[in-house]
């Protein structure tokens, strides 16, 4: 077994007495969680939205900078993985099962119940395509690029432990090593516990409304805890394998049905309007980018309730995210430079994500705008994609194809979030140990199951919201260590 220390132990004690809670009592685990969670989004708000804009802010200047032509590691130390393979590992870990729930649903949401339109017209429907790319591009990205770059930077430029508290080094210097460091890594573990756990919450309920759309069986918590314990077998299995192996393997896997699933829908389903409507989002998004980035809502309240439901949610979820995320794609970015990292991790993704959700959120429009199904706006979100998929030609091979896929995002994620655990509680050790990856594989899946007991998804999305609040500081101070060490490092001439 890998080192432990008191980040193991207070986070394993911690996560146990929540499990417990959950189970005993899901109801008043729910009114808590709701409670907390209309605290922040009411009061802290525009925190997340202000934080999340500087992210991407701080990520472009580093791109541009003196900096970017740093490599993460030694001079002559170059990258581990091809270029194919390092995407395929962000794109398994950083959309994730999110991408598959929502790239139907989201955009037919809006479309429904539109911040500043009339419902279902085609204004509805311009408005829901710049929103969900707002929240799935740059601005995702950038958060995730903050911290992976910090990590990387300090794990392989100054060879500090790959914790998180070590990217402080700059501001605590020795504290990072005593009760300090302990706070971080502690809300970091549980940032990431409850981001994870959102994840595979959704995932569960995706996999049992295609099994209940295609079948008899009913979409029910029992069986969203059975596909949950089969999935935890399955990701621990992998976990097992080490991440040359089974996350490597699976992450390419993943990427080949991803691609297999966009051009069948590409092809299948409304060609010509899916590629007008590519470039018309594509260009609203960038036009409205500044104007969205700082958007509140202001003085009117059902915008900006709207805002708190979907925008702030998202930015949450994403911070909460972040932890995993980032240690992960800087455990696989070694010898890469800056401005090679920041281009991979911001922009490729953004741009894959614009067009994953034109394809699946397009296709669900153009059948209710031109009343092919309009029955898709009743469906259950986590059904909306086999809805759409009912009107195609192939429809079972595309629900099969849709299936697959959550399941291996699924197993992805969850293999991911168990090294990346593994790796905060044991001081940043880059290989811990497979009983330290069981344990938190255990853990995760307890999670999940008490999240959605005691709640389903409105529970997931109040967990990431409480979650990412004392993180998203740590995220800010990260930022500034950074700067710090770089001038350390490299002082102006």
């Amino acid at each position: 077994m890998s080192k432990v220390g008191n980040v193991f132990w207070i986070s394993l004690a911690i996560s146990i007495i929540f499990v417990i809670w959950g189970a005993a009592a899901p109801d008043n685990l729910g009114v808590v969680s709701n409670a907390i969670q209309s605290f922040l989004t009411s009061r802290f708000g525009w925190l997340y939205i202000l934080s999340v804009a500087a992210f991407l802010i701080f990520s472009i200047y580093l791109m541009f900078s003196k900096y970017g032509k740093l490599r993460l590691g030694d001079p002559d130390d170059r990258p581990e993985y091809s270029r194919i393979t390092w995407f395929a590992m962000l794109f398994g870990s950083g959309m994730g099962i999110g991408l598959i729930f929502w790239g139907a649903a989201e955009p037919l949401s809006h479309f429904a119940a539109p911040p500043n339109a009339e419902p279902e017209s085609i204004q509805a429907a311009e408005n829901a395509m710049r929103y969900t790319a707002f929240h799935w591009g740059l601005q995702t990205w950038a958060v995730y690029t903050v911290i992976a770059l910090a990590i990387a930077y300090f794990k392989f430029r100054r060879k500090a432990p790959g914790a998180i508290s070590s990217t402080f080094q700059p501001l605590l210097g020795d504290k990072t090593q005593g009760w300090m460091g302990t706070v971080i890594d502690v809300i970091a573990v549980f940032a990431t516990i409850f981001g994870v756990a959102t994840s595979l919450g959704l995932g569960a309920s995706q996999i049992s409304g295609g099994l209940s759309f295609v079948s008899d069986l009913e979409n029910t918590f029992s069986l969203q805890f059975i596909i949950i314990i089969v999935v935890t077998i399955l990701f621990m299995i992998s976990a097992w394998t080490g991440i040359n192996r089974g996350i490597k393997y699976l992450s390419n896997i993943n990427l080949t049905l991803s691609t297999m699933l966009i051009v069948l829908t590409f092809i299948l389903g409304p060609t010509v309007f899916i590629f007008d409507n590519f470039f018309s989002t594509l260009l609203s998004y960038i036009q409205t980018l500044p104007s969205l980035s700082f958007e509140t809502g202001g003085m009117d309240e059902q915008h900006a309730s709207w805002i708190e439901s979907w925008t702030i949610f998202y930015w949450a979820w994403f911070i909460a995210w972040s932890p995993f995320v980032g240690t992960f794609i800087a455990r696989v970015s070694k010898g890469r430079t800056i401005r090679e990292f920041v281009t991979g991790v911001l922009f490729a993704p953004s741009l894959f994500c614009v067009l994953w959700f034109v394809v699946f959120g397009g296709s669900s429009l153009y059948q209710e705008l031109n009343g092919i199904n309009t029955g898709l706006t009743d469906l259950a979100q986590e059904e909306t994609l086999f809805g759409v998929y009912q009107s195609f030609d192939m429809s079972m091979v595309l629900i099969v194809i849709a299936l697959l896929l959550i399941s291996t995002f699924f197993v992805i994620s969850a293999d991911s979030a168990t090294f990346v655990l593994g790796m905060q509680t044991t001081n940043g050790d880059l290989n811990p140990s497979n009983s330290v990856k069981m344990t938190w594989g255990v853990i995760q899946a307890a999670f999940a199951s008490v999240l959605l007991a005691s709640g389903g998804l409105s529970a997931l999305q109040t967990a990431s919201i409480a979650s990412a609040f004392p993180f998203m500081f740590i995220l800010l101070l990260m930022m500034v260590s950074l700067i710090k060490a770089f001038r350390q490092d490299y002082p102006a001439k």
